[in-house]
């Protein structure tokens, strides 16, 4: 008999997964690190927020062009180079928090770096993954980031306090390098000969660049190769269900990067409990992210290929339930005031979130399968955004809850820091309810 082989979409899904999780062991190791040696150099809240918020500025200003790359070269050979220029810089930058300038074209040139991973991915993906796979893939790839996250919660804290923050960098640098390596030995773009085969199934949708140049062609649904028409920018952005995707993008991020950049504080100031002392507790709201993630892209396949509902109302309806569950819970965080309460409180929190980008974060490839990796980085500009006002924000809101409450161990420092995201929650959930589609819009 012969061996079944194993397709090489699921390779690239399982590769893009492993990218994702590795990306966001490096947010999280960054501010577990950072936290440490700036509480030991006695940096205050508002400039903590400003160094932890550097990232998203390089990270907002390589969206689009990330995408706009990806397209045009493809998003194998940006990817690499996307990791191998952050990986080089955390092996080579030293964290101290004395130098600040240091810090901050380091953490720029992280974001922008960082910024050409997810257009590259959603471009990769739109080549490879058909429409009746796409909410599993993009939420598997996805989950990376909230696994990567656990990871980092869960060994980064140990690491720093062993082997010191600047052990994180090496680290990073060393997981970096070992990605770059495997993509290199294993990634591709889509073989020109297998796209007849894959049009008419619906996906080989999304521009290939050629080689030789930078011309733009697509393949006609009999094999043949014509030029590709323009990116339609007008389009894009004055288009009400993009929109919906942006403003979900906006708000899903803001609560993520606000709980990932400033929960590390909210258990040490907040709550008067040590990272190390809290064992695996502390991971569990990135590790619920996970679950949560796969769930709800096995839930919307499963809507999907069996009619249950449309295209339309199932990205409706998971993201409806997730964001507004997420915002009660965000909006209760602050009453908890134990370990397992705010354990609890914060997994329920960020696992809803996570069961909502089965709505908005694969719609990018329902409404624009040929421009994914453009969508998605203008809706992914609008998410980092909301990382440099959320983050910044909170640093800011915290040091003058500080100065009004003396310290930050009361409730009613929090309060404003996790309502914020949790009225946005509700907002956006009714905006994807009253633009957002399934139909494809672009041709």
């Amino acid at each position: 008999m012969a061996r079944m082989k194993f397709p090489k979409r699921y390779t690239i899904v399982i590769l893009t997964f492993i990218c994702t999780f590795v990306c966001y062991v490096e947010r999280v190791g960054f501010s577990i690190a950072y936290t440490a040696a700036a509480d030991a150099a006695g940096v205050n809240q508002s400039s903590k927020g400003t160094i932890l918020s550097t990232f998203y500025y390089g990270y907002a200003c390589s969206q689009v062009p990330g995408g706009w790359a990806a397209q045009r070269i493809g998003g194998r050979r940006v990817l690499l180079l996307s990791f191998v220029l952050w990986s080089l810089t955390c092996a080579l930058v030293t964290l101290d928090p004395n130098q600040v300038k240091t810090l901050v074209m380091a953490r720029l040139l992280v974001g922008v770096a960082q910024g050409f991973i997810f257009p590259s991915i959603h471009a990769i993906l739109g080549q490879w993954v058909p429409p009746h796979e796409r909410s599993r893939s993009v939420s598997l790839t996805t989950s990376g980031m909230y696994l990567g996250a656990a990871a980092g919660m869960l060994f980064l804290p140990s690491l720093v306090k062993f082997r010191g923050p600047q052990s994180v960098f090496s680290a990073e640098a060393a997981l970096g390098a070992i990605w770059s390596i495997l993509w290199l030995k294993c990634g591709s773009e889509p073989s020109r000969s297998d796209y007849p085969k894959m049009t008419p199934s619906g996906y080989g949708e999304s521009l290939l660049p050629i080689k030789g140049g930078l011309q733009k062609m697509k393949v006609d649904t009999d094999g043949s190769l014509v030029r590709a028409a323009k990116i339609p920018w007008k389009r894009i952005f004055l288009s009400l269900p993009v929109w919906a995707i942006v403003v979900n993008n906006f708000t899903f991020h803001y609560a993520l990067y606000v709980l990932m950049s400033w929960l590390p504080t909210y258990f040490e100031l907040g709550l008067q409990l040590s990272l190390q002392d809290m064992g695996s507790s502390k991971m569990l709201p990135y590790l619920n992210m996970f679950i949560f993630s796969n769930i709800g892209g096995v839930v919307a396949d499963h809507l999907i290929t069996r009619k249950i509902l449309s295209v339309t109302r199932t990205r409706k309806f998971l993201n409806t339930i997730g964001f507004l569950v997420a915002s009660f819970a965000l909006m209760a965080l602050p009453m908890f005031r134990t370990s397992g309460g705010a354990v609890f409180c914060s997994s329920v929190n960020l696992g809803f979130l996570a069961l909502g980008r089965a709505g908005f974060a694969v719609n990018h490839m329902d409404v624009a399968p040929r421009y994914a990796g453009i969508v998605m980085g203008v809706s992914n500009t609008a998410g980092t955004l909301a990382g440099v006002i959320g983050v910044g924000l909170t640093g800011r809101l915290l040091e003058a809850a500080k100065t009004a409450h003396l310290d930050l161990s009361s409730p009613e420092s929090w309060r404003s820091v996790f309502f914020m995201p949790g009225y946005l929650c509700i907002f956006s959930s009714i905006a994807f309810l009253l633009f957002a589609t399934g139909e494809k819009i672009f041709d």
